[in-house]
């Protein structure tokens, strides 16, 4: 294993000393320098794996040192240390690229592990990535996918964008079938034509009427001024009616009208319009078990559902998911003007192994979020840990016998019982997590999907010695 060069910035002497005595070692070099000017003389001669820099010196202090090193080595990790912190220099060196921001006195154990996980986003940085974003050419129209399951979408798609029936799109929340809908318009004869979306479970049932077919002026109290309504608006071209299971049993029933003979009225007008418009609906709901609790309309269903696409959920295709990922993470690194954002094998390993309730929404939500907080330009593990804690094996963390974890006498942690039990699965969660890896901090705090730093935080908040594993 090549030494890692770990270059300290600092202008006080002792402190330059305790940190060469703190992180040298038979694999670590350490290097020095007296402030920013002089760190960047030396990344200009020399290797370096990571910065450990100081705010407060002469000549070029910590945050001007930063920009420059930042754009001159952009994949170089850069954590600040200061006994000066203000919101403001917080902000700034986060903002700048620092990939952490440590505070004196700090705990030495911590930033240990913070500078050992620093020293791995500079490994993933260098080493071949399993994604990393480059310019594309799509956009947030485009489907993402070439799983067997998706391409039946797409053959569903290419038989029925020509034609004028009505189409039904099914699926989960989440799935995209926005972007299915906007597909068929795009390859229909009507794609100069107005593609129009209108959500009905969005808008409330006395709005959704005016929406829909538009209204004169003094239909209401509001009604300043006659307004045409989205079926006007999508004249000649498609409607988009997501949610469609959520609308009232009334307004089926003029939607019905419309699907029968293309004619409906403005609300206060007696005038018929009339309009040529391809009908696309969707649904996350189950609409024949809503006919049967008189829920929706059965005449209004089959006409709705000509034709039916249904959309897989992600985790029925969860061999997109990397095709899926370049995509996001490609798109916000370029919407946020970050430079080339990285996923290591290490994180795709745990977004291919969740479950993802919300589908591709989830996952796009997901990414979004970690392009934007990436320590280093690299999506590592740690940094999606919040969101995906969940993927623990049920069989690690057998929790059936609740009174071990909920109080009987409830009453006795009146405004504190929600933190008291979450803290008590939590502590447990670590304890047998520990004991299945076991005592192994890193595989550990890898399971959990957590770093190791907040693995440690929560061993110290816990009373969890090293070898504490069951308690």
């Amino acid at each position: 294993m090549d030494k890692k060069r770990i270059l300290i910035v600092d202008d006080e002497e002792n402190v330059r000393y305790s940190f060469k005595k703190l992180f040298r070692g038979p694999d670590v070099d350490i290097i020095e320098a007296f402030n920013g000017l002089e760190a960047i003389s030396v990344l200009k001669k020399e290797a370096v794996d990571l910065v450990l820099m100081d705010i407060e010196m002469p000549g070029m202090n910590g945050i001007d040192a930063i920009q420059r090193i930042k754009v001159l080595y952009p994949s170089l990790p850069v954590i600040i240390i200061t006994a000066f912190g203000t919101t403001e220099r917080v902000i700034a060196a986060m903002k700048y690229g620092a990939y952490e921001y440590l505070e004196k006195p700090f705990d030495i154990k911590r930033l240990q592990l913070i500078v050992k996980e620093a020293l791995e986003a500079k490994e993933f940085s260098e080493n071949e990535p399993l994604v990393i974003a480059k310019p594309i050419s799509s956009t947030a129209e485009t489907i993402v996918g070439t799983s067997s399951a998706i391409k039946e979408v797409y053959k569903m798609i290419g038989r029925v964008a020509a034609s004028d029936v009505s189409v039904l799109i099914s699926g989960e929340s989440g799935t995209g079938k926005e972007l299915i809908a906007k597909a068929i318009h795009r390859y229909s004869d009507r794609a100069d034509q107005p593609f129009v979306a209108i959500n009905c479970a969005a808008i409330p049932d006395n709005l959704l009427e005016s929406e829909l077919f538009g209204f004169e002026k003094g239909a209401f109290t509001d009604a300043s001024h006659s307004k045409a309504g989205k079926f006007e608006q999508a004249n000649n071209g498609t409607l988009f009616l997501d949610e469609i299971a959520d609308m009232s049993f009334t307004l089926q029933a003029k939607l019905l009208r419309v699907l029968q003979d293309g004619t409906f009225e403005r609300l206060g007008s007696n005038k018929t319009v009339s309009t040529k418009v391809r009908i696309i609906s969707a649904t996350n709901k189950n609409l024949e078990s809503a006919i049967s609790r008189h829920q929706f309309r059965e005449d209004l269903y089959y006409r709705l559902k000509v034709i039916t696409i249904t959309i897989p959920p992600l985790r029925m295709r969860s061999e997109d998911i990397p095709l899926l990922a370049e995509h996001f993470i490609s798109r916000y690194s370029m919407e946020m003007k970050k430079p080339a954002v990285i996923l290591p094998s290490e994180t795709m390993d745990i977004l291919m192994n969740y479950s993802w309730p919300g589908n591709v929404r989830e996952l796009e939500n997901l990414l979004k979020r970690a392009v934007l907080l990436s320590k280093n330009n690299v999506i590592t593990p740690d940094s999606i840990e919040l969101e995906l804690k969940n993927t623990i094996p049920s069989s690690i963390l057998n929790t059936s016998d609740e009174n071990k974890l909920i109080p009987l006498n409830m009453s006795d942690f009146e405004g504190n019982l929600y933190k008291f039990v979450i803290e008590k699965i939590e502590k447990e969660l670590i304890v047998k997590a520990l004991t299945y890896c076991n005592g192994n901090q890193a595989k550990t705090a890898r399971l959990l999907g957590i770093s190791r730093a907040m693995l440690y935080e929560r061993m110290v908040k816990f009373s969890l010695s090293h070898n504490d594993q069951e308690s």
